[in-house]
């Protein structure tokens, strides 16, 4: 025998390893979907699902920028299946606002002077104008839903009973007075943490659970108020975790509104849903903990 046949099966084997390394790493993955059970879905089963309501709260991580592709995605696909029944509500746009973002979203006045007048969010350009000019492009109704940040500013500061010393035309932005407090345990534990961890050292955490108890019920106003047909509401998690938040006040305001609830949620380990989480939405986007954020 050859010497070379000896060392032919060692060397074919040594040729192949770094192609059997590379099949044995796992495929990235940007996001995975669960209902409210942590049973994996598709995409398609959640739109289905998400068809169904009156309102869906999409309730969003900030900075994700996934969450944020996914909430245009999903606005596209529930638009083609409501068409001009679809209105969008969205936390970043304050209702002394809707002025502007009319005249804007109808060409009366340019983008310039749009976001130059608008106080938008800082992360606007890159997390929510996308959204933005889907809706402009096929005529659907946006509603600026969030309370002015002023009279939150107030609330935190004053206490809720300061509300009854504005002005009509402030109030004119708010629900009717009074307003009934309704506690928000996941923000006001999340407040007492910050608290505890040094943050905001001089605020206190009952009239932030109230200010943000006040954006809770404005939001639900404003959305009462212009459900003609369905509605994608996109708002911070807190808004809507476990049915808190803003749902009490909507079901105040219009009983009888029937409400789906979507968390955007990250993980280290996107192939289940971490029990945790499972109490908190009804649909869930699991992103990992590393992918990109837009701040």
């Amino acid at each position: 025998m050859k010497p070379f046949s000896l060392f032919k099966p060692l060397l074919l084997s040594l040729l192949l390893l770094p192609i059997h390394l590379i099949w044995a790493q796992k495929t990235p993955v940007a996001y995975r979907l669960f209902d409210a059970n942590g049973r994996e879905i598709s995409y398609q089963t959640l739109v289905k699902a998400l068809a169904l309501p009156d309102v869906v709260f999409f309730g969003e991580m900030h900075n994700c920028a996934m969450t944020h592709w996914l909430e245009l995605k999903l606005l596209e696909d529930l638009y083609r299946m409501h068409g001009q029944d679809l209105a969008v509500g969205m936390e970043m746009f304050e209702a002394d606002n809707q002025l502007i973002l009319d005249e804007y979203m109808h060409g009366v006045i340019s983008s310039d002077r749009f976001e130059a007048e608008m106080r938008l969010w800082p992360n606007y350009s890159t997390d929510y104008a996308p959204l933005v000019t889907f809706l402009k492009e096929q005529n659907v109704r946006l509603i600026a839903t969030n309370v002015p940040r002023r009279y939150a500013n107030v609330v935190k500061n004053r206490g809720w009973a300061y509300l009854d010393s504005l002005s009509a035309e402030a109030k004119s932005y708010l629900p009717p007075l009074p307003i009934p407090y309704v506690a928000n345990a996941n923000a006001t534990s999340g407040f007492a943490l910050m608290g505890l961890m040094g943050k905001n050292k001089e605020a206190n955490p009952e009239r932030m659970a109230q200010a943000q108890a006040l954006k809770d019920a404005t939001m639900a106003w404003h959305i009462s108020k212009n459900l003609r047909g369905k509605m994608l509401h996109i708002n911070g998690s807190y808004h809507s975790d476990q049915r808190e938040g803003i749902i009490p006040y909507l079901l105040r305001y219009r009983p009888g509104t029937t409400i789906k609830t979507l968390r955007a949620v990250r993980q280290e380990d996107v192939s289940r849903l971490e029990p945790d989480y499972k109490s908190l939405a009804d649909f869930y986007i699991c992103v990992p903990e590393d992918m990109s954020m837009s701040y």
